[in-house]
C-alpha cells in the first residue's frame, strides 16, 4: 500500500473510532486523547560512567560534554549524534531546551563534604557527581574555552527589578526600548503597576469572549451569584476551576474547586450531570464511572453553596474562566481571566500549565498523573494574578513569555517540534560540516554557540572574580550581590538556551590557615568514622581469629589491642566507611569467644554527629541504588565478577578498586544496579543463603565513588608519615579561636543560603534543562583543594551505563 494513503486511512480509522467511543472514561479503549495512541516523546539523558579507577573528570573533557549538547544533534561522529566522551554519553540531544552552568567560586569538595548536611537540596536533586582536578587561574575559560574576538560591548550592569524604571539601563539598548514598547501587555496596561481593578475584566470583553452575562438569550436559567457590591483594590480573590464531562447537551459540570486569597481550598465538590454522558473525558477531567458513581451531589446544590461563600465584593479569578461559569450556569459580574491578563497577540493565549512553570516556577498537569487537579489549576490561576499585580505588568514583559514558547518549543507535542533550540536552525546538510570542523579545531563553548546562532548568558557579582566579556558572542550581567545575581537569573534564565551563572560563597577569599584547619579535620573525622572499638574480650581471647573476623568486613588499616582498661578491647580502624559501619551492625551485642562485646565508634568532637552523617549518606541518591560487598578474592578476575553476579537483577556496574602497589584488586567492590528497588532486591539475595554460601557480606553503600577516591587520597594509610595528622582530637593541646569559630559558623550559614538559591534557580528551570553545578575548588601557595561537579536533566532519566565491569 502507498505511504500516503496508508497514513490518510489510518488517520480516518482513528477518527471513526473517535465517533465510536461515547461513553469511554480515559482508558486505552475509551479515551479518545488515549496517551497509547501518542508517540512516546524521548526524553534526554545521560548513560554515565562515573564508576571508574580515576574518577576524576578534566576541564576538558567537561567542555566536550557542554559542546556535545549544543552541537550534538547536527554531529554524526556517532549514531546517537554525539561523539563518545568516553566517561558520559548524552542521548536525544535534539530534545535539550536548554543547558545551565552554575558556579559556586571558591566551594570544593572539602566544603561539600564539610557542610555535607547543610547542602540538604543539592545533594538530592543532583544524582550524580565527578571529581574535578583543582582549578587554575582561569576556571572559566578553562570549562568555557578561550573568548574569540568579536564585537566587544560593555557590561550590562542591571539593578534589581524592584528598582527597575523606565528609564534604567536595562533599556539602553534602542532595541530592548522597541521590544518593550511593542508588548501588547506594555500596549495595553503600560509600564507602572496596576491594581486589582484595574485586571478586571469590562463588560464589553465579558461579551467579547462568551462570558455569561444578565440579559443574554442563552443564559435565561443562569443563577447569580448576587455579589454586586462595590470593588476596591483591596477585594477578596478567589481562584476557581471546574472539570466537565460530555453529554448530550455539550459541557456539563462533573468537579468544582474554590480556593481563597491565601491559597486555602474552601469547597472541593464532585457534581453529578443531569443528563447521560457520553465522554468523562478522564485524561483532562481525572473523571472516571467510578468515581462519579456514588456522587449525589447536583448543579443547583454547588451553585447554592457557591452564592454563600461568596462575599459581595468577591473577585473570581480563573483561566478561561468563561468555560467554568457556563458549566457552572452561573453569572458573576467581577472576573479576572489569566488566559487573558497575560496578554498575548494575534489572540492567542498562553496554557496554564506554562504560565505556571515559566512565571511561578511551578509544575502542573504533570503527564504521570490522571487528568487535571482542579484545586491545583484554581491555586496556580489565583497565584498568577496575584503575581501580576504584585510585581507588574513590565515583569510580565521582560519574562519574554511569546520568546519562551516559540523559541523553545515549550510543552510542544513530538510531531510538532522540529528543531532544539540549542541547535542550529537550516537545513540539516549546511550544518553538519560547519560542525565538524568545530570539533576538530576544539573551538570553544562560545564559537560553538555562535554556530547554532545562539548566545551565551553569563551572571556574576561585579566584585565575583573571574568574569566573561559581553560581546556578540556573550551577554554579560554584572550584579552587586549574589541576592541579585538569583533575582535576575529566574528572570533571565528560563529566556536563554546557555546560561552561566556564579555565585561567590564568602565576600572575602579564605584564610588558608582556616581551610587548612578544615581539611585537617576532615581527615580526622572520616578517620574517626571509620574506626571502632570492641570488647571487653576475656583475659584468654585468641587475637589471630578475631583480625580474620574484623578483616571480613572490609580492608582493615590497623588493629590495635588495649590493655589499659579492665579487659583487653580492640581498636580497628578500617580503610573505608562501609566497614566500620558494617562490624557495628553485625558484631554489637554479639557473643564473640564467650564474651558479649560492644561495638562502637569513639566519642570526639568531629563524630557527635556521626549517625546523622551516615543515615543522611545511606539515602544518597547516589547511594541508593548501590551496593557494597567484602569478601572478594584477590585472584578475583573481571569475568569472575561478571559471571558471579550475572544473576542479580539490573546489575549496571561492578566497580573494582584496585590496590595501587600490588595492582591486585582488593577484596571488596561496589555494585550499581538500574534503581533502587533492583538494589534491594540483591541486598536480599547477597544476605540470603547465596551469600552464606559466597562468603560475603554486603549493605548499602555510604560512600559515592568520587567520594571513595577522594577519602582515599585525603586520609592516609597511618603506617604513613603523614598519619601523625590523623590523631584524635582529645590528644591534641587544644587551643581553641573564638575568630576562627565564628568564621566556621559564618562559612556553615553562607554554605546553607548557597545551597537555598541553587534550589531556588533549579526549580525555575524548564523541561529537558542539562544542569550542571561545579564546585570549582581552591589553589593556592599553601595547597589545594579539588573540586566537585553535579549533574541533573529537568524532567530526563539519567540511566547509568550499560552493564560492565569498569
Amino acid at each position: 500500500m502507498d505511504a500516503a494513503l496508508y497514513g490518510k486511512s489510518k488517520k480516518r480509522k482513528q477518527i471513526q473510532n473517535e465517533l465510536f467511543r461515547g461513553s469511554g472514561e480515559g482508558t486505552a479503549n475509551g479515551d479518545p486523547d488515549d496517551e497509547e495512541s501518542q508517540p512516546k516523546r524521548k526524553k534526554v539523558h545521560l548513560s554515565t560512567k562515573l564508576f571508574v579507577k580515576n574518577c576524576e573528570i578534566s576541564h576538558d573533557q567537561l567542555r566536550e560534554l557542554l559542546k556535545s549538547a549544543v552541537l550534538g544533534k547536527q554531529h554524526k561522529s556517532t549514531e546517537q549524534g554525539v561523539p563518545n566522551l568516553g566517561w558520559c554519553h548524552l542521548f536525544h540531544p535534539k530534545h535539550l531546551n536548554s543547558v545551565v552552568v552554575i558556579v559556586l567560586q571558591g566551594v570544593s569538595q572539602l566544603h561539600f563534604y564539610k557542610f555535607y548536611l547543610q547542602f540538604k537540596y543539592l545533594r538530592k536533586a543532583f544524582r550524580h557527581r565527578f571529581h574535578l582536578p583543582a582549578p587554575s587561574a582561569s576556571f572559566l575559560t578553562d570549562i568555557i574555552g578561550e573568548q574569540p574576538n568579536g564585537n566587544k560591548e560593555e557590561e550590562r550592569i542591571l539593578p534589581t527589578p524592584r528598582t527597575m524604571q523606565v528609564s534604567s539601563s536595562s533599556l539602553a539598548i534602542p532595541q530592548a526600548i522597541t521590544e518593550l514598547q511593542n508588548d501588547p501587555i506594555i500596549q495595553k496596561y503600560g509600564y507602572e503597576k496596576v491594581g486589582l481593578v484595574r485586571c478586571l475584566l469590562t463588560k464589553e470583553e465579558m461579551k467579547k469572549f462568551d462570558f455569561p452575562l444578565q440579559g443574554l438569550a442563552n443564559c435565561k436559567n443562569f443563577v447569580s451569584t448576587e455579589c454586586v457590591g462595590p470593588v476596591s483594590d483591596s477585594s477578596p480573590l478567589f481562584g476557581l476551576d471546574c472539570e466537565m464531562c460530555l453529554t448530550p447537551n455539550g459541557n456539563e459540570l462533573t468537579r468544582v474547586s474554590l480556593v481563597d486569597a491565601e491559597g486555602r481550598c474552601v469547597m472541593d465538590e464532585l457534581v453529578k450531570p443531569d443528563n447521560k454522558i457520553l465522554n468523562y473525558l478522564t485524561r483532562f477531567s481525572g473523571i472516571t464511572r467510578k468515581i462519579l458513581k456514588p456522587v449525589t451531589t447536583k448543579l443547583r446544590d454547588v451553585q447554592a453553596k457557591l452564592k454563600k461563600l461568596l462575599p459581595p465584593d468577591a473577585v473570581l479569578v480563573g483561566h478561561s474562566l468563561n468555560a467554568d461559569l457556563q458549566a457552572l450556569q452561573m453569572i458573576h459580574p467581577n472576573v479576572i481571566d489569566t488566559s487573558l491578563l497575560f496578554v498575548r497577540d494575534l489572540g492567542r493565549r498562553f496554557k496554564l500549565k506554562f504560565l505556571a512553570k515559566v512565571v511561578l516556577g511551578k509544575e502542573i498537569q504533570c503527564p504521570d498523573k490522571v487528568g487535571h487537579d482542579s484545586t491545583e489549576d484554581a491555586i496556580a490561576t489565583l497565584e498568577l494574578a496575584q503575581y501580576f499585580i504584585k510585581h507588574g505588568p513590565r515583569k510580565i514583559a521582560e519574562m519574554k513569555l511569546d520568546t519562551v514558547v516559540n523559541s523553545q518549543q515549550f510543552l510542544a507535542s513530538p510531531r510538532q517540534r522540529n528543531t532544539s533550540p540549542l541547535c542550529c536552525s537550516g537545513p540539516r546538510k549546511e550544518a553538519r560540516p560547519s560542525t565538524a570542523a568545530a570539533w576538530q579545531k576544539d573551538a570553544g563553548i562560545l564559537e560553538c554557540l555562535d554556530l547554532a546562532g545562539r548566545k551565551l548568558l553569563f551572571l556574576s557579582q561585579k566584585a565575583g572574580g573571574s568574569t566573561l566579556v559581553s560581546s556578540r558572542f556573550c551577554q554579560s550581567i554584572l550584579c552587586a550581590s549574589d541576592e541579585e545575581v538569583l533575582e535576575q537569573a529566574q528572570a533571565e534564565v528560563p529566556l536563554s538556551s546557555f546560561s552561566v551563572i556564579q555565585f561567590s560563597q564568602w565576600p572575602h577569599p579564605l584564610p588558608p590557615s582556616l581551610t587548612l584547619e578544615m581539611h585537617k579535620k576532615m581527615k580526622v573525622k572520616w578517620a574517626e568514622m571509620s574506626t571502632v572499638y570492641a570488647g571487653p574480650f576475656g583475659g584468654s581471647f585468641c587475637l589471630k581469629p578475631l583480625k580474620k573476623l574484623f578483616a571480613s568486613f572490609g580492608p582493615v588499616h590497623s588493629l590495635e589491642v588495649i590493655l589499659e582498661t579492665d579487659e583487653p578491647y580492640l581498636c580497628i580502624q578500617y580503610g573505608i566507611l562501609e566497614a566500620a559501619q558494617l562490624a557495628i551492625e553485625t558484631l554489637n551485642g554479639a557473643c564473640v569467644q564467650g564474651a558479649r562485646i560492644k561495638v562502637q565508634r569513639p566519642v570526639q568532637e568531629l563524630t557527635l554527629d556521626c549517625d546523622t552523617v551516615v543515615s543522611t549518606l545511606e539515602t544518597d541518591p547516589e547511594n541508593q541504588s548501590t551496593i557494597y560487598v567484602s569478601g572478594m578474592k584477590e585472584s578475583y578476575t573481571e569475568e569472575d565478577m561478571s559471571q558471579k553476579f550475572s544473576l542479580l537483577p539490573s546489575l549496571e556496574v561492578v566497580f573494582l578498586p584496585v590496590d595501587p602497589q600490588s595492582k591486585k584488586h582488593k577484596k571488596y567492590c561496589f555494585l550499581k544496579f538500574g534503581s533502587s528497588e533492583c538494589a534491594q532486591s540483591a541486598l536480599k539475595i547477597l544476605q540470603g543463603p547465596t551469600g552464606l554460601s559466597w562468603k560475603l557480606v554486603c549493605r548499602r553503600a555510604l560512600t559515592p565513588s568520587h567520594l571513595h577516591e577522594w577519602i582515599c587520597h585525603s586520609c592516609p594509610d597511618p603506617k604513613s608519615p603523614q598519619a601523625s595528622d590523623v590523631v584524635p582530637l582529645a590528644s591534641k593541646e587544644k587551643s581553641p579561636s573564638v575568630n576562627k569559630a565564628s568564621q566556621g559558623e559564618e562559612l556553615k550559614i553562607a554554605m546553607s543560603r548557597l545551597d537555598e538559591r541553587i534550589k531556588k534557580l533549579h526549580e525555575r528551570l524548564l523541561p529537558s534543562t542539562l544542569c550542571i553545578v561545579l564546585l570549582p575548588g581552591t589553589k593556592s601557595v599553601h595547597g589545594s583543594s579539588t573540586g566537585l561537579g553535579l549533574i541533573s536533566i529537568i524532567d530526563g532519566d539519567i540511566k547509568s551505563a550499560t552493564p560492565e565491569v569498569l
